[in-house]
């Protein structure tokens, strides 16, 4: 019997449900989900999948989770989703949203089932080990907070590229430097709909100085580039690699939620630990 979560040979984003008309599903149906190849874009930016540059995660975050208990009252929460970077299929997020709201009209023993059939069906659908947190919304935690670091945006830079320019950046000095910097005018497409992604953009690094202003006009020249959230963040840390030259290097993206799911796809060469709180947008 063939897998319904096995990703199909070839399986492209174009060929998701994104930008189609389609029908809440209201039992649960892990079939829904709907990997894409991470390779299939990894292949532009020069990355093997047994050498990859970095590691790190794609932390969503889910607004509308809901499922029925065994006696059919609504129960409501919030979750964190841990998808680890190597893995070789990313989750389409159109596919996401339908397969979580699928819960709405399914009865459940307890919290710690639905967490286990998350944990189950996304770590087969993408290929490697999900973590889960699934928290009670009563529970104590600390939400909002502010990137790290110093921000770009006031810098005073002219732009008439909003297609990525990978060679606007610069090395500012020799000049030995370990800074965060960030910026909120980070804004992409989607790959297939050309709907707008809009983010705030965290970058770590230890080496030589990057001029910031190169390196604004570079962010801001994703304006109107169309790839998923994952796979920008991806091409920011290959292109900072590439023309910088960091010896460290650490790119955080958070993004706006959409249909009740936010994208924070965290990629670094030395560090594994990232800032979980939200921004004000999220």
């Amino acid at each position: 019997m063939t897998n319904p979560l096995s990703p199909k040979p070839g399986s492209t984003a174009n060929q998701s449900l994104l930008g189609q008309a389609t029908p809440y599903c209201t039992q649960y149906d892990p079939s829904i989900l709907f990997p894409v190849p991470r390779q299939e874009k990894r292949d532009e930016l020069g990355l093997q999948p047994e050498a990859l540059p970095f590691s790190g995660q794609d932390v969503w975050t889910g607004f509308e989770i809901s499922w029925l208990n065994d006696k059919g009252k609504p129960q409501v929460g919030w979750a964190l989703f841990f998808f680890p970077a190597e893995s070789p299929y990313l989750i389409e997020s159109k596919s996401f949203k339908l397969y979580l709201n699928a819960f709405n009209g399914t009865r459940f023993s307890s919290a710690e089932a639905v967490k286990q059939h998350w944990i189950t069906d996304l770590s087969q659908a993408c290929g490697a080990d999900v973590k889960v947190a699934l928290y009670d919304l009563n529970e104590p935690h600390t939400l909002i907070g502010a990137p790290p670091g110093e921000c770009l945006d006031d810098l005073d830079i002219e732009v008439s590229d909003y297609q990525v320019r990978s060679d606007l950046l610069k090395i500012a000095s020799s000049k030995h430097v370990s800074e965060t910097l960030y910026s909120h005018l980070l804004k992409s497409n989607c790959l297939v709909t050309g709907q707008p992604d809009w983010g705030s953009i965290v970058i770590r690094y230890e080496g030589a100085e990057i001029n910031r202003e190169s390196l604004l006009k570079y962010l801001v020249s994703f304006r109107e580039h169309n790839e998923f959230h994952e796979q920008c963040v991806e091409r920011v840390f290959v292109d900072l690699m590439r023309y910088c030259q960091p010896e460290k290097l650490t790119v955080y993206a958070r993004y706006v939620r959409r249909g009740g799911l936010d994208i924070n796809p965290y990629r670094s060469n030395f560090e594994t630990e990232f800032d979980l709180r939200r921004l004000v947008r999220q």
